[in-house]
């Protein structure tokens, strides 16, 4: 009998990758121009159609089956999906401390706060879907914001206790705008969707937690409630749709802002939240060790993110294989799919890498995804 896992024809497949790309400098020309007013919204578009549109080509030319548009129409991950709802604005930042190597970096990552009812009054991502499955014969995929990334950040005092005096209002309301998107998708013929949440990678880090706790959450109760928020909320998918979650512990210019291992979510993260896929970042020890991964069910997938997108030096394909096999001591090689830790650009400004080095971090995890289960 082989003990060769299984070929994979449908999501997540062996070899991934998280969603964003570096930005082309044409992109970010054209982003400027349009906030300056010099160009309208229709011709920033068509030159994100020509960025993504080569994206698409550099992601099939490496092997890639999964296939995104890089975030490209965005300027941060989750803000520009947000703020399309009705009742969202942003409001300033949360100012934080993020950390690389080389020192410290301030950034105030933008908190969203809630103003008025939470409504989703158009479609936010289907036009984007369509454009992206019109230029590929692959899987495309749609990252969209965790539905945790309203409350998190800004906590009780983000939200307005007169529009929402009792927060069981605020939370059916998120459920009710991000189930009629998720409805859209899927109608539109959409098959993978990822969600991206920093906030369940924050609780595993206990500054962090203190400061949930500071803004009046419980860091204890809140991987069960979020749990059930993002069940809700991706509860009008269709059957056949892969769904899956990256956490994330901060990505602004190859730099973070949380650390600490996977422990104290990993059950409630691997049990209760009904996720077929699971973009784990791995990259360093940072994210602690492998044994939270002795939670995973039979049926579910941890995408290892054991190459790091904040450094450009690449690593050797010995050194991801065998993490892997660590990791395979927690949890079955079958069950174990490869991507980068993160993105390569979470924000339009991109971490210190070039596109170059970017291409050889992709390489890198379809070469070893190759070598280590013999498919894609």
């Amino acid at each position: 009998m082989s003990l060769t896992p299984p070929i994979r024809h449908n999501p997540p497949f062996r070899a991934e990758h998280v969603g964003s790309f570096l930005r082309p400098k044409a992109l970010l020309d054209a982003r400027e121009l349009r906030r300056s007013g010099q160009i309208d919204a229709a011709a920033l578009r068509t030159v994100e159609d020509r960025a993504i549109a080569e994206l698409v080509q550099f992601q099939e030319s490496l092997g890639f089956q999964s296939i995104t548009d890089g975030e490209f129409r965005r300027r941060h991950f989750h803000t520009d999906f947000l703020l399309q709802l009705d009742g969202v604005e942003e409001k300033g930042g949360l100012a934080t401390k993020f950390h690389k190597a080389t020192g410290d970096v301030d950034f105030a990552p933008p908190v969203m706060v809630v103003n008025g009812r939470v409504v989703h009054a158009h479609p936010i991502e289907t036009a984007n879907y369509q454009y992206l499955r019109g230029l590929t014969t692959r899987t495309p995929r749609i990252t969209i914001p965790s539905p945790t990334m309203l409350h998190f950040r800004g906590g009780r005092e983000g939200i307005s206790k007169t529009v929402y005096p009792d927060l069981e209002l605020f939370f059916a309301d998120v459920v009710t705008a991000y189930q009629e998107e998720v409805r859209q998708l899927g109608a539109a013929g959409l098959r993978y969707l990822q969600l991206d949440d920093t906030n369940l990678a924050y609780l595993c880090d206990p500054a962090q937690r203190e400061r949930a706790t500071a803004r009046g959450q419980d860091p204890n109760a809140l991987p069960r409630d979020y749990a059930k928020l993002i069940n809700a909320s991706l509860a009008s998918k269709p059957a056949d749709m892969t769904t899956a979650i990256h956490l994330c512990r901060g990505n602004y210019r190859s730099s973070w802002a949380a650390e600490g291992g996977y422990e104290p979510v990993a059950e409630v993260l691997f049990n209760e939240l009904d996720i077929d896929a699971f973009f784990l970042e791995y990259d360093d020890a940072r994210s602690g060790d492998f044994q939270p991964l002795r939670h995973v069910p039979k049926g579910k997938t941890v995408v290892l993110g054991l190459v790091t997108t904040k450094l450009g030096e690449l690593e050797s394909a010995d050194s991801i294989k065998r993490r892997i096999d660590e990791a395979a001591k927690f949890c079955p090689l079958e069950q174990l799919a490869l991507s980068p830790q993160c993105g390569f650009a979470s924000t339009e400004q991109g971490n210190d890498v070039s596109v170059a080095q970017q291409a050889a971090k992709m390489r890198l995890v379809m070469d070893v995804a190759k070598d280590v289960w013999g498919d894609r």
